[in-house]
This record gives structure tokens, sequence and C-alpha cells, in this order.
């Protein structure tokens, strides 16, 4: 890879005549970067996609060429991607129909509107790879007409997709009406009873680990099971008797259902593999009693889910807060907090519940500088990004708790440059700070220079525009060659050194 160049491609300061350059020149790397350019021209767009699929088809979802622009017998990728957008030409579709590559018929069974015979020869296609992938993408008449198919794994595609009637996807649970399965993946290959070795050593075996068929295809019928389960679209009378089956995947699928009856709320709070619970903790559709039981829950995933449920009373909601990791993410809970609330929640005595309330970044003034000033380093911590408070504000919360908001501070950003190159060179460095620094858009030089040494703020810092040309020169030659294509993309590289570096 031609790290200089795939930098420079994406250089938003390059000129018409060095990108046009740039273009005849660029192989599969650079060209895909170049791809991702806004200011494309028409006439570069299409120049620039015959230099491969790796920028045609990005082009064409970006809606850069039209179907006048590509062939279809050398560009199948790109026309293909026109397709999948709906602007492709209806006659490429019965082209590919019949393209002897697997990969571009199976491509196509994805696209929409195709026309109904194109449909027919996909859905009797040899492959079975074009099959499923008509199954997970079609209309809902023709998924119904697949749910009976032979082949489990065809079955198992209709289970997922979004389209499927609902009456259909009860009977994919149930069996009822449809004709037994007569094949699946692993009685296709192996003698039954298989089981397949999750450690299979085989380099050229793709069987999913743990597949198994003693001639009723179980492990794919769990697997279609579990599609269905996960489905919005299925009935929720089909499947509330899987809150007994043996297999924690299917209870764990069901749990994460939204609308669940409370009697199976109820059984699925008490089930014995955590995952269930967990996933059963974030479902909105737990009232408020079982909510509180689950909160005496001793695992860490349950409460995580319990606090970002959107129904969790915020007196539960901060004693989680207070006893376990929930993620730094604003629970949703405290982003629908009435005015009432958040400022209760300011003046709560419990720092867990004013922690949680300084994450929000639409405080009313007087809160937020309330929380400013909180004696709890945590609190502070939560708060210090909120892009309402001042320079003095921000130096007064590093003066009284140091190392411990430091990063939190240099991520703010209305943080003045003259606070980030303090915040740099403190002693000793905290780390983090410099790889805020290094991507905070009012950073000055001095700030960035400083955050180099740091190996992980380095390929960013190397990009930034603040950053004196010299420097960025200087890293043209780094022994990282993250810091090299950043430095290449940098818009403060000086424009002679850009047609340098264009052959």
């Amino acid at each position: 890879m031609n790290h200089p160049l795939c930098g420079l491609a994406a250089n938003a300061a390059l000129p018409a005549e060095l990108l046009d350059r740039l273009i005849a020149v660029a192989d599969a790397d650079v060209a895909a970067d170049l791809a991702r350019r806004p200011d494309l021209s028409r006439a570069q767009a299409v120049a620039l996609a015959t230099r491969g699929a790796e920028c045609a088809v990005p082009l064409a979802y970006q809606g850069r060429l039209t179907a006048a622009d590509i062939d279809p017998a050398t560009q199948p990728q790109a026309a293909l991607a026109l397709l999948d957008e709906a602007v492709g030409s209806p006659d490429w579709t019965r082209l590919f129909a019949v393209d002897p590559v697997v990969e571009h018929r199976e491509k196509l069974a994805s696209c929409p509107g195709l026309p109904s015979d194109v449909v027919e020869t996909l859905a009797a296609d040899p492959d079975l790879r074009v099959v499923v992938e008509l199954a997970l993408w079609t209309t809902p008449e023709v998924a119904a007409g697949l749910a009976g198919h032979p082949h489990s794994e065809v079955r198992r595609a209709v289970a997922v997709n979004e389209a499927t009637p609902p009456a259909v996807l009860a009977a994919l649970l149930t069996g009822e009406g449809l004709p037994p399965a007569e094949r699946c993946l692993v009685c296709d290959r192996e003698e039954t009873p298989f089981v397949h070795d999750p450690q299979c050593p085989r380099l050229d075996c793709d069987l999913r680990p743990g597949a198994s068929c003693d001639g009723s295809h179980e492990s794919t019928t769990h697997d279609i099971w579990q599609a269905a389960l996960g489905n919005p679209a299925t009935p929720t009378e089909a499947v509330v008797g899987f809150a007994d089956h043996p297999s924690a995947l299917l209870r764990s699928a069901l749990a994460a259902r939204p609308g669940l009856p409370p009697q199976v709320c109820r059984r699925l709070a008490v089930d014995p593999a955590p995952v269930v619970r967990a996933d059963l903790a974030g479902n909105p559709a737990i009232d408020e009693a079982l909510i509180r039981v689950l909160a005496g829950d001793g695992g860490d995933d349950v409460r995580r889910g319990l606090a970002h449920n959107p129904r969790v009373p915020l007196d539960v909601l901060t004693g989680l807060a207070g006893t376990g990791k929930i993620g730094a993410a604003l629970p949703p809970r405290i982003a629908a907090a009435s005015p009432a609330e958040v400022e209760a929640l300011a003046q709560s005595p419990n720092p867990a519940a004013r922690m949680l309330v300084a994450r929000r970044r639409d405080l009313p003034a007087g809160v937020r500088d309330a929380l400013a000033t909180d004696p709890d380093a945590k609190v502070v911590k939560s708060v210090a990004a909120h892009p309402g408070l001042s320079d003095t504000q921000l130096r007064a919360m590093v003066r009284r708790h140091g190392d411990q908001v430091v990063a939190e501070i240099a991520a703010n950003p209305v943080a003045t440059p003259e606070l980030l190159e303090d915040l740099v060179r403190r002693e000793p460095p905290v780390r983090k700070v410099f790889r805020e620094v290094a991507r905070h858009r009012r950073a000055s030089a001095a700030a960035l220079i400083g955050g180099l040494a740091d190996e992980r703020a380095r390929p960013v810092a190397a990009g930034h525009p603040a950053l004196p040309p010299r420097v960025v020169v200087e890293l043209l030659t780094d022994a990282d060659p993250q810091v090299v294509e950043a430095a290449a993309a940098n818009p403060a590289l000086p424009l002679a050194v850009m047609s340098d570096l264009v052959p």
C-alpha cells in the first residue's frame, strides 16, 4: 500500500489538477480512497470508475454513476450496485440471472424490484446460496412460497426476512402447514448422524460450530426458530411457548422481544441463564415491579441492561449507578427526565444521581454550574465536557480534581487553545489528554506538537490542520504508516509537496 498517496487521495486541499493526475495513476487502494471524496466532478467519477470495482461500487452507491456510465460485462459489481439502488437497467437483471458467476447471481438476488420472471429464475437457481439470498430480501409473496422449500437453510433465511407474512413465520415455528424439510447443510456434506466439532481442524470446512443433523436437521431447525423469535413480524402468540425451551439462545431471543405478556416476563426473570435475564432487563415490555426484582440481580449484564431500559424508575437507576458499571452512555431515562426531575437529581445527596444527570448536555445553566463545583470528582468528570462551561470554570475543575478530570476537560468542545496547551504540559502527563487534544478542533500548534510523543495520539495529530506545515512534511517520513497517511491527508501540507508526491 502506498500510504502517502492514500493520504493524499483524502486530502481536502488537493487541487483539481492534482486530483486528475492521481486518478490516472491510482491503484486499488488509492482509488478506493479517492471514491470517498465529496468534491469529485462527474467526469472524475466516471474516470475513476474504470480503475476497478473497489471504487466503482462505492461511486455507484453514492449516486455518482448512472446506467449510461457502466458496462455490465466489464464492470459487473458496479452494475449490480446500481441495481441494488434500483437505478440500473432492467435488462441487466435478466443478464445477471443466468450469469455463470455465482456471486453475481447471489448479489442480484438481494436487489429490490426484480421482474417476476427473474425472481422465478433465481428461486430455482441450482446454487443454494442464490436461493438463500433471495429468501432473505424478497417480497412477502415470494417469501411465503420459499417457506416450504426442501432445504432448511432457505427456510432459515425466510425466518430472518422481516417482510415474511406473520402467519408464515408462525408456521416456521410450529411446522404446521409446511412439508418437512428434506435437507440441511450438514446432511448435504456428511453422513448422519453427525455433529460438527466446534474446533474443526479442516481448513476448507465452513459448517457452523456445533452444527448437527441426525436426519431431522436439528441444528438448522434451531436456527430457524431463533431467527423467527428475533423477527419483529412474528406474532407474539406464536413465540410465548419458548419461555420454557431448553435452549438458552432461544429463551434469550424471546426475552428481547417487545410486547411480551407479563406472565412470560415473570417466567424469564427467574431464568437460570444470565444472558436471558440481561436481555429481558433491557426490554421496555417489563413493568416496574419486575424492574425492581431484577435490580437485585447480581449479574453485571442484567444490571447494565436494566440501567438502559427507558422505563426504569429513577431511584432504581441511581441505585444501579452507585453499585455497578452501567457504561458511559447517557441512559434513556435520564435523557427523558423532566425539568423537575433534573433539578431533583442534581440536588440529590446521592453522588450517583448527580453523576448521571451531569451527563446531559442540555442542562440549565444553574444546574450545570452547580455540578461543575460538585465535591465529588466523578460528578465533575461527567459534566466536564458540557459545552456551556467557561474557561474559568474548567480551570477551577482542574485545580480541584486534577488528573481525575483533565481528559474529560480536554474533550470539552469549547476548551480554549491555551487551556489545551496547559493540559498537554502537565507533569506527569496524562496520555488520554494527548488523544483528546489531537482530535480537538480548537487545538493549537503548540498543543498538537506536545502530544506527538504519544503513539496513539500521533496518527490523529498528524492530520490536524493546525499543525505547522514543516511538521506535517517531517511526518511524511515517520516510521508509522498511519502517521504518514494522516500527514499526507493534512490540508496544511504545502502544495509543492503534494505535487511531488504524485507520480
